[in-house]
């Protein structure tokens, strides 16, 4: 899908889709005329990065993020986040 299509099937603007390309938060790929060629799947990943940035996320923690949602598997580099909670004990049970 081009990105005037993609723009105007999730609503951000292309200067935005544009933005996170340059930030790594989108991949697309080229067309032998060099126009920006996304997946289906990209409309999903536009939308889920709009919610993390209405939930108050910047850029730089929406790329960090990303890997760990995108699989659902808390990998290496997302366990070992900046967060002191991946290291912390589980709070202790009531009894």
């Amino acid at each position: 899908m081009r990105i005037g299509q993609l723009a105007r099937r999730s609503g951000v603007s292309v200067r935005a889709l544009r933005y996170y390309e340059e930030q790594r938060l989108l991949e697309s790929t080229r067309t032998p005329g060099g126009h920006r060629d996304y997946p289906d799947e990209a409309l999903e990943r536009v939308q889920l990065i709009q919610d993390l940035f209405a939930a108050g996320l910047s850029s730089r923690t929406v790329v960090e993020l990303l890997p760990c949602v995108s699989t659902g598997v808390a990998t290496p580099p997302c366990s070992t986040s900046s967060s002191s909670n991946a290291t912390a004990s589980p709070p202790a049970s009531r009894t």
